[in-house]
């Protein structure tokens, strides 16, 4: 189950497949917009994802294309959802920094402990623009004494939260009963 963007995979595959990843892409694009700043070798990286935006958003938002109801609520619970992700993300990125100036390393030293030797890759991660191995999260879980909680995103991809209802609904066991917070993350 994939619960995070991945922007490699996405220009590997070369198109975006649905509204989140969509989403997704967009928070990518400013992300890359701030991050090329500092790292030029992202340019290219954004140069790449920022066609594979266009090339959707002309094939399913423009005059042309078919805009539903249903298309319209599929996309504001995808920019939810996203903008979820990104809260989360956000806050990782603070709390890590936060825990690497009360170590004394920095961002190269934890890339080189995790076994990353890029600067520009390191800046991926903690920016949220690549994802972390749950090796990297369990290194920093145990180095910088952060909590998985608030380094492992445990947001459920909506479609799945459906079929985990259904599947609840089914069993019609009155000790198995979730709220909507349930599949909301903390």
């Amino acid at each position: 189950m994939k619960t995070q963007f991945d922007v490699e995979k996405i220009i590997e595959l070369g198109k975006i497949q649905n509204e989140l990843d969509f989403e997704r892409a967009l928070i990518a694009d400013r992300k890359l917009r701030v991050l090329s700043k500092k790292h030029p070798n992202l340019k290219s990286v954004r140069k790449k994802l920022r066609v594979i935006i266009q090339d959707y958003e002309r094939s399913n938002w423009s005059k042309n294309s078919k805009i539903s109801e249903k298309k319209i609520r599929d996309n504001d619970i995808a920019e939810l959802i996203a903008e979820g992700e990104r809260n989360f993300s956000n806050r990782r990125k603070l709390l890590i920094r936060s825990r690497l100036k009360k170590f004394d390393l920095t961002q190269l030293e934890l890339g080189v402990i995790l076994g990353h030797k890029s600067k520009s890759y390191m800046s991926e991660l903690i920016n949220g623009i690549s994802p972390f191995t749950i090796k990297d999260l369990v290194i920093i879980n145990r180095l910088l004494k952060i909590d998985l909680s608030y380094l492992i995103p445990t947001i459920l991809p909506h479609t799945l939260t459906i079929k985990i209802k259904a599947s609840i609904d089914k069993l019609d066991n009155p000790k198995v009963k979730l709220s909507k917070s349930d599949f909301t993350q903390v």
